[in-house]
């Protein structure tokens, strides 16, 4: 039976005070054998013979009251010490629900918690299969737009035919941009676990076959120890639209880097391009903006990455490559138990 925490308290609080109860007659016993003189007390037997034949046994007595006390108050206050720790890796990702079993005046409030974070949990899991529905439903009048072009193409309306295609390029980048969103504001980071080599290694060999006509260099330098906090769909979805950018404006190199700082994954790619300018950088990661407005696309690769990492607990940063064009730096939580 698990006691409450008023009486764990209370328990300990008696023990302590009969603890101290008991030493204190204990050291007054030793003041008056040591001064017989001390009036009224101090000629008493009694004290006398309590000093001489039970002092080792009532100091025992009262030491073990006065620590079984304190221990009392200890285990009781130790499932509030419990209950924040389970509260932080909920917070955190790592676990979904608050487990363990605490006192009767916390645990309804723990019951409660729970049921809140299960409906949230079904809430949030009933929205993103009607945005996957409704983004299934767009897909397929965008594939039958695209088909139309083609034929338009065919028919010597080439103008026609690459406005067409553009438009629906825009709307698939709009629906891939909040699939990913609802997909990652679901799935939390309860348990996700990326390894970061896999995923770099497998997006450079398919921008090597894409950019296969430009000879760009891609190199991969991870390490199989570094694994981020993030579901893999995600990080390919992260890694997959700065690669992208990254081949847009590269000359002939790019460097995929990742290192591990302060429990973070820091992940580089930078380019030998044009590099953007620093009144620009932090422009390009709000959604919608390019830095080159004659460029094709929806201006939602950088915004798609900042958002999807500030859902994991990071963030994304433009500076200056060693390469001499732009670098971008993604962070990301570790994953417990990486390096």
């Amino acid at each position: 039976m698990t006691l409450s925490l008023r009486t764990r308290v209370l328990l300990g609080a008696i023990l302590w005070t009969a603890g101290l109860v008991l030493l204190s007659f204990v050291v007054i016993a030793h003041v008056f054998k040591h001064f017989p003189d001390l009036p009224v007390l101090g000629k008493s037997g009694s004290i006398h013979y309590i000093w001489g034949t039970h002092a080792l046994f009532i100091v025992v007595t009262s030491v073990i009251a006065m620590v079984g006390g304190a221990l009392q108050v200890r285990w009781g206050l130790s499932g509030i010490g419990r209950l924040r720790t389970r509260l932080g890796a909920v917070h955190r990702g790592q676990e979904a629900r608050v487990g363990g079993t605490y006192a009767s005046e916390v645990q309804p409030l723990v019951d409660d918690l729970n049921a809140l974070l299960d409906q949230r949990e079904e809430a949030v899991r009933r929205a993103v299969a009607k945005a996957g529905d409704l983004a299934h439903g767009l897909k397929t009048p965008l594939a039958l737009l695209a088909r139309e072009a083609e034929r338009a193409t065919a028919a010597g309306h080439v103008d026609i035919a690459a406005a067409v295609n553009e438009q629906v390029e825009r709307m698939r980048r709009q629906i891939d941009y909040h699939l990913a969103h609802a997909r990652a504001a679901a799935s939390g980071t309860a348990g996700a676990r990326a390894l970061v080599l896999d995923s770099a290694e497998g997006l450079a060999r398919t921008m090597r076959r894409l950019h296969a006509d430009r000879g760009l260099t891609i190199d991969v330098q991870s390490s199989d120890t570094h694994v981020a906090r993030v579901q893999r769909e995600d990080l390919d979805e992260m890694l997959g639209n700065l690669l992208d950018n990254a081949c847009k404006w590269a000359r002939s190199r790019i460097v995929l880097a990742s290192t591990v700082v302060d429990r973070t994954v820091m992940l580089t790619v930078d380019d030998d391009g044009p590099g953007l300018a620093a009144e620009m950088r932090e422009r390009v990661l709000q959604r919608g903006v390019r830095a080159d407005e004659k460029a094709r696309g929806s201006g939602l690769g950088l915004a798609i990455v900042r958002d999807l990492a500030e859902l994991y607990s990071g963030s994304v940063a433009l500076s200056d490559s060693p390469l001499g064009g732009l670098r971008v730096t993604l962070s990301l939580p570790c994953a417990d138990g990486s390096a």
